[in-house]
């Protein structure tokens, strides 16, 4: 199980994300909705404001204080670990 660091100490399993999305778009917006309505939203902003949506294979949306291409940057950041280290 590998872990990608999302900002202010809060990790996800990299296996499980689906896709990181900017949440200004209202389709998102609306998905943010109907995540906390649903009890599917973690909010790992830690109150600071959302940059990035992060919705995982188990539908939880998660709301993210780091810019998408931040999030994208750490993940390739661990690929390259995994790929220096197999070698």
């Amino acid at each position: 199980m590998k872990l990608i660091n999302i900002g202010y100490g809060n990790l996800l399993v990299r296996e499980r994300i689906v896709s990181v999305v900017s949440p200004e778009a209202a389709p998102i917006k609306r998905m943010i909705i109907d995540a906390k309505e649903s009890g599917r939203a973690i909010d790992a902003s830690c109150g600071k404001k959302t940059r990035s949506v992060i919705i995982t294979d188990s539908d939880h949306v998660v709301l993210c204080a780091l810019e998408p291409e931040r999030v994208l940057n750490r993940f390739n950041l661990e690929s390259e670990k995994e790929d220096s280290e197999e070698e």
